[in-house]
């Protein structure tokens, strides 16, 4: 095994970037299938595969990976209400089966991934969002979301007609906090005295914070009644229903994870979608997976930023791509952060 650093991780995600039954839940299979290896076992967070957004990123890397590697990987659905010990068992009986690498898709899974590594020193393991687990044989896969949610803050500023604008994070917790400071940041460094509304809908993610689009709907009615024009949400699946708000009240959103103007669930909205602040998890379990197969598996902290491409902001949106002012904004920002000039701040 070998200990990569923030830096070293450039190279996986140039690479990544180049390609675009379980006791505890339910799983699928890829239709590919190899002699070598069954591929990656992917262990999905709260809200599941079509949240269009952070599961969804994942199983990209996964198919990716599978029709490189003539992988059958299998991708596994959580429970409602589990425990740790579900997760641990999850991912047991992926290492049983002779999945390589397993991840776990979110930092919840931080403590059983930690505990299925110890049993299984050489099986690869990868937990998302998580950079606490320090062992010879897991990836600690994260990003600096607030440098992507800074870019998305600065194309707010610039595209509010009222200046004002909302963010609605899924569960008050540090990862979310990150989205929230960039975004501010970002917004404020364009017109400082822009008024921002600020919500999270949950304080644990057993409340549905991260599942509910319901959640989400509500309150961005809220802010847009209050005056917002472009809300921000970083809430996974919940966040579907900010779009959904969004559409109906003819203002602006902003996606992320993914890049929600392509996602088909959300065709019907995407006019009202300005930009996305992506993290490339499909590249981060892509990297993986490739290390893997290349006998010369990745551990310690994989950090994607937005100089190694692991961040970055979606430019599909014609409206978005063609307006000059926006452009020119983001621009500037993006390189200001990646020459160091910004700081961007987390909390």
């Amino acid at each position: 095994m070998r200990r990569v650093s923030r830096i070293a991780v450039a190279g996986v995600a140039t690479a990544a970037l180049a390609v675009t039954a379980s006791a505890c839940g339910s799983s699928s299979s890829s239709s590919s299938s190899s002699s070598k290896s069954k591929g990656i076992g992917l262990a999905y967070d709260i809200g599941g595969k079509g949240d269009q957004s952070f599961n969804d990123a994942a199983f990209a890397g996964l198919e990716q990976a599978d029709k490189e590697y003539g992988y059958t990987s299998r991708d596994v659905e959580p429970s409602d209400n589990e425990s740790t010990a579900d997760k641990v068992q999850r991912l047991e009986q992926l290492a049983k089966a002779g999945y390589n690498p397993i991840i776990g898709v979110g930092f919840v899974y931080a403590p059983a991934v930690q505990e299925v590594a110890a049993k299984y020193p050489k099986v690869t393991f990868g937990v998302v969002d998580d950079d606490k687990v320090k062992m010879n044989n897991v990836a600690d896969l994260v990003f600096h979301e607030e440098q992507a949610s800074y870019l998305a803050g600065v194309a707010a500023a610039k595209a509010t007609k009222k200046n004002h604008i909302g963010f609605i994070g899924g569960v008050d917790i540090p990862l979310i906090h990150k989205f929230e400071a960039g975004f501010i940041q970002g917004a404020q460094s364009v017109n400082p005295k822009i008024k921002i509304e600020k919500q999270y809908l949950t304080q644990t993610a057993q409340e549905g914070g991260f599942s509910s689009p319901d959640k989400g709907e509500n309150a961005a009615d809220g802010q847009i009644d209050a005056g917002a024009d472009v809300v921000y949400a970083a809430a996974g699946l919940s966040g579907q229903g900010v779009i959904k708000s969004a559409a109906a009240h003819k203002v602006w959103a902003i996606g992320v994870d993914s890049d929600q103007y392509k996602q088909a669930a959300l065709a019907k909205y995407k006019d009202s979608i300005l930009t996305s602040a992506m993290k490339n998890v499909a590249g981060a379990v892509y990297g993986l997976a490739k290390s893997v197969h290349d006998g010369k598996p990745l551990s310690g902290e994989i950090r994607g930023s937005l100089n190694n491409g692991g961040v970055s902001l979606s430019n599909s949106n014609p409206k978005f791509a063609g307006d000059k002012a926006i452009q020119d904004a983001v621009k500037k920002a993006e390189e200001g952060i990646k020459n160091g000039t910004i700081k961007v701040q987390t909390s």
